[in-house]
């Protein structure tokens, strides 16, 4: 493995050579999606990353769809596999310059040394992380969703005036309380103590389907719930949490992982990619 200070001594020769290449890095994104280092964005071998010419990305383990499909961030599909592989490119990196690694999700955010450059699971943004790890820009705001089951009477369900009708549980103070009473009124919600309570009810029968934000909600309908199903989003992101990239406290490449994203939410591929993963690929639509 190639350490930091070889990499700086190497970038230092680099720039006695040529200036030119190096005053790349310093330029401001401009868009450029090309996959090869422009003069609007940075050139790769000009990052201080972990290994020379390479970026060290880590994910969870196993990794879930919609987030990453078949544990295989490599491919490219789900949400985080190809939003990673969109900021390497404005970063200069080719997809064989992208190497993978497996992290726990508290390892990733607790202090100290990391053997990666960047970490994608589903991080949310808090002043306490921040005393631990950089974040970088939010690439997703999660919005709020109503899941249920297979053989509830909301499954059918694929509008909000389908779902006027239907008993709809949800945490009492949370976001999801305030969208689901928004957009469905109050007349059929049931408040529970806790999303804990509501996923319980829904099991016995007790409400029709309840109103979570979307990554918990892929979570119940794959994981907890017999057949279950995420009916839609609303398109609500008031209050949502916001997912961002983790790097190492104070690392060198955080204000151009940032600037990455900023690009990509900018020209509208971020969107792009949330349509196709967090929508489509999921039969997750926003409910109008």
């Amino acid at each position: 493995m190639i350490t930091r200070a070889r990499v700086r001594r190497t970038a230092a020769v680099a720039a006695l050579a040529a200036a030119t290449v190096l005053s790349l890095a310093a330029c401001a994104f401009a868009g450029s999606s090309s996959g090869t280092a422009t003069s609007a964005g940075p050139s790769a071998a000009a990052l201080d990353t972990l290994t020379a010419g390479k970026l060290t990305i880590a994910t969870g383990q196993p990794a879930y769809s919609p987030w990453v499909e078949n544990d295989d961030p490599a491919s490219k599909k789900g949400f985080e596999a190809a939003v990673a592989y969109a900021v390497a490119e404005k970063l200069g990196f080719t997809d064989s310059d992208v190497v993978w690694v497996r992290s726990t999700f508290d390892s990733a955010i607790a202090p100290g040394a990391k053997d990666w450059d960047l970490n994608i699971q589903q991080f949310s943004v808090t002043d306490e992380r921040k005393k631990a790890v950089d974040f970088s820009s939010p690439y997703y705001t999660t919005t709020q969703a109503v899941v249920t089951t297979g053989s509830s009477k909301a499954a059918s369900a694929t509008s909000i005036a389908d779902l006027k009708t239907d008993v709809i549980g949800v945490a009492s103070g949370t976001t999801s309380y305030r969208v689901a009473a928004e957009k469905l009124g109050t007349d059929n919600l049931r408040v529970f103590n806790s999303n804990d309570d509501a996923v319980l009810a829904l099991k016995s029968g007790q409400i029709d389907a309840l109103v979570v934000d979307l990554p918990t909600a892929f979570y119940l309908a794959g994981a907890e719930l017999d057949n279950g199903k995420v009916i839609g989003q609303f398109d609500d992101t008031t209050g949502g949490d916001q997912l961002a990239f983790v790097l190492p406290k104070g690392s060198p490449l955080t204000t151009a992982v940032t600037a990455a994203v900023d690009a990509l939410q900018a020209d509208g591929t971020l969107a792009a990619l949330q349509k196709q993963w967090l929508a489509d690929a999921v039969n997750a639509p926003v409910l109008n």
